[in-house]
């Protein structure tokens, strides 16, 4: 079994780390944190890659990567976003404003085209990355937007907020899509499955549902075995697990058929696990946490423990 009971941990941040992305080829890490950088990792040895990239006004709150893998996007408590170069670890022109309120949530469209972001101004907005400018901003959610995804084909966006809410839009109408999927509590996570027919969301409520995005209906009963909030979730490459991060301390991982746990909760972390994602190859998952570390854990030999 390669998973350690603590997993592997990469040097740490000086403060909270709030997210943490691998890169399309798996080769690296992408992190951002409280302590107002961004860092790269190599994600075999664990050591940071150059400097840190600094140059955000404030908490580092949300990073992704772009599908090239050469830029990376941030979002702030400063209020605006930021694009970076990934190899000279630079801004890419000025910072993105616009929104009003600290930027809770990036992600990249999967052509690289376009970002979508989610703010405590309880808005979605849309912006193109060539330019910098901002497209259209979404309304509809009642309190501050904590999550957004894209969907595998670039269509749909999803947003998770405060106000207990999944909404999904059209990516090419700016429009909202149906009524509001009702969670009943802080949504802090949205994750689209591969295949872009199913979404998760985690929630204050210490349960994952799982969602049709066609008919926008829940999925069986929701995932439970948590006591306490579920800060992030996301989607295996095959689509066939879940992994999800929780005020708890742990990272656990979910069979997407049956709803149940695989194996024991992987522990190690000391504070809250703010974000965790899977290696493009589905062999790892990275997890960030409030005790300013982030964890590698190898998993592919410990799902097939589990299981036996």
């Amino acid at each position: 079994m390669k998973v350690s009971p603590s997993g592997r941990v990469l040097e740490e941040h000086n403060e909270d780390v709030e997210s943490v992305k691998f890169t399309p080829d798996g080769q690296r890490l992408v992190s951002g944190s409280t302590d107002k950088t961004i860092r790269i990792w190599d994600s075999d040895t664990g050591t940071q890659i150059g400097d840190s990239l600094t140059g955000q006004n404030s908490y580092v709150l949300s990073v992704a990567v772009s599908p090239n893998g050469k830029h990376i996007v941030s979002g702030s408590s400063d209020n605006t976003i930021r694009l970076w170069d990934m190899e000279t670890r630079t801004p890419v022109g000025d910072p993105w404003k616009g929104h009003t309120a600290s930027v809770r949530s990036v992600a990249f469209s999967p052509d690289g085209q376009h970002v979508v972001s989610g703010s405590a101004d309880d808005t979605v907005r849309l912006w193109d990355v060539e330019s910098g400018t901002q497209i259209d901003p979404w309304t509809g959610h009642k309190h501050y937007v904590l999550c957004v995804a894209y969907s595998p084909d670039g269509t749909l966006v999803a947003s998770g907020s405060v106000d207990g809410t999944v909404r999904i839009w059209d990516a090419k109408k700016h429009k909202q899509i149906g009524a509001p999927l009702k969670h009943g509590s802080v949504v802090f996570s949205v994750s689209f499955s591969p295949n872009g027919k199913q979404l998760a969301s985690g929630s204050s409520d210490g349960r994952i549902r799982l969602w049709d995005v066609e008919t926008r209906q829940q999925i069986g009963k929701p995932f439970s075995g948590y006591s306490n909030s579920v800060m992030s979730v996301c989607f295996s490459p095959d689509g066939k697990l879940l992994v999800s991060g929780s005020y708890d301390k742990t990272v656990r991982i979910w069979d997407v058929e049956t709803g149940g746990q695989v194996g024991e909760p992987l522990r190690g972390h000391n504070h809250w696990v703010n974000c965790v994602t899977f290696s493009p190859d589905g062999r790892k998952v990275a997890s960030a946490s409030n005790d300013s570390a982030i964890r590698i854990w190898d998993i592919e030999d410990y799902i097939t423990w589990s299981r036996l």
